[in-house]
């Protein structure tokens, strides 16, 4: 059965890595976010991997020689020598945060959060880590083996407390740079 794996790439190659298990029939995904880019001459809005130096491929374990064998592949996240798949709710949480138009960021880092279920707007049915501020409420879509994050403003009226087997202990909670 098919599994997420992350793949770590070279310096700005997670597109065209991409592409490239994309040309070998390999299902590939490489979420981005919007950032604004400033030269002197003037300003444009781009889209920028949110976890700089990672794309993820759906593959068979046993068929991931042609994600190795891709140029500009780094590795694949593993533990002990044996690739770790990434869940597949944290890639469909990123994908359909990245089919939205709400603005995001990436986030890393560590802290204790409340798990959640987004019951409102665009991200119903979402799971993930609700972080109350001072003044809003943050939702970290995380993927755990990365410990990385996507981080977003929510109203705390649009989210529910998730079932007790889907909270996680609170060591492992992700924290969003301010």
């Amino acid at each position: 059965m098919s599994a997420w794996y992350a793949v770590w790439t070279r310096s700005r190659h997670e597109s065209s890595v991409c592409q490239h298990l994309a040309a070998k029939n390999v299902t590939a995904f490489l979420p981005t976010c919007s950032r604004i880019s400033r030269w002197s001459d003037r300003s444009k809005r781009i889209s920028w991997p949110l976890f700089p130096g990672y794309c993820f491929a759906r593959v068979e374990q046993d068929a991931l020689h042609h994600v190795y064998r891709c140029p500009g592949v780094a590795a694949v996240l593993n533990t002990a020598g044996v690739p770790e798949p990434v869940s597949d709710e944290e890639i469909e949480a990123l994908m359909k945060l990245v089919g939205t138009d709400l603005f995001y960021e990436p986030c890393i880092a560590r802290v204790p959060g409340v798990r959640v279920r987004v019951v409102r707007g665009p991200l119903a049915g979402v799971h993930g880590q609700l972080i109350r501020g001072q003044r809003d409420a943050q939702l970290l879509l995380a993927v755990d083996l990365l410990n990385s994050a996507a981080r977003l403003t929510i109203s705390e009226w649009d989210v529910e407390l998730a079932p007790l087997d889907q909270r996680r202990d609170a060591a492992d909670r992700v924290l969003c740079r301010a």
